[in-house]
């Protein structure tokens, strides 16, 4: 499955970008989107990762005692901590639910940033991703240009995502289209406990206890 790169020459400011038309109306639908899902995942802690849009709207439902966004960049009132997505200041299974919305698609390097999702997850804790489908008219938009926000690089199928978290044993939950071109991938951490294996007698010890 390819991976589409973004067309970069004519990059618009995340800020003008979300205030416009398709941007602002975007963002409601994921808002929207998400609502549906936040509503089954609980916990203490949703960690979000990477900020979209000037405003904490996707984490508006969330029913987790808590709520964080983290941020490569401070952005006052919307980010509470700046750090790197690939490098997360964290530690491993301490967070109860991650959201990543189109933060794949802005990364340099996708495959750290979701390892490094599921690293911070608990056992059995959820994994969110939105995502951009690249056969619809906002897959169209990424490779025109400005028709993306600043930092965009490129476009992952659901599909390609889905054989990641696979690979990193977590079982997807679901998966959500929205009509507008983007999608909702719901997943969560597996923690698959080993069943010990009993040990076989010795051919002398199963001779004998067939003998009695």
């Amino acid at each position: 499955m390819p991976t589409f790169f973004h067309n970069r020459a004519a990059a618009v400011p995340a800020d003008r970008w979300f205030a416009e038309g398709p941007g602002k109306e975007l963002l409601a639908a994921e808002s929207q989107l998400l609502a549906g899902v936040l509503d089954d995942v609980f916990g203490f802690e949703l960690l979000q990762l990477g900020s979209w849009g000037q405003t904490r709207a996707p984490l508006a439902r969330s029913r987790t005692r808590r709520q964080t966004l983290l941020g490569e960049s401070l952005l006052p009132g919307v980010v509470d901590v700046v750090g790197r997505c690939g490098s997360l200041p964290l530690q491993s299974h301490s967070v109860d639910a991650v959201l990543l919305p189109h933060t794949l698609e802005f990364a340099a390097d996708p495959h750290t940033v979701i390892r490094e999702a599921h690293r911070v997850l608990t056992g059995e804790g959820q994994l969110l991703i939105l995502g951009f489908r690249p056969w619809s008219l906002w897959g169209l938009r990424a490779v025109l240009p400005g028709g993306m926000p600043e930092g965009f690089r490129q476009l992952l199928p659901d599909r390609r995502l889905r054989d990641w978290l696979a690979v990193l044993g977590c079982e997807v939950l679901e998966v959500r289209r929205h009509r507008r071109g983007c999608y909702l991938i719901r997943a969560c951490k597996r923690l698959y406990t080993p069943t010990p294996l009993r040990p076989q007698p010795a051919r002398g010890q199963r001779e004998a206890l067939g003998a009695t």
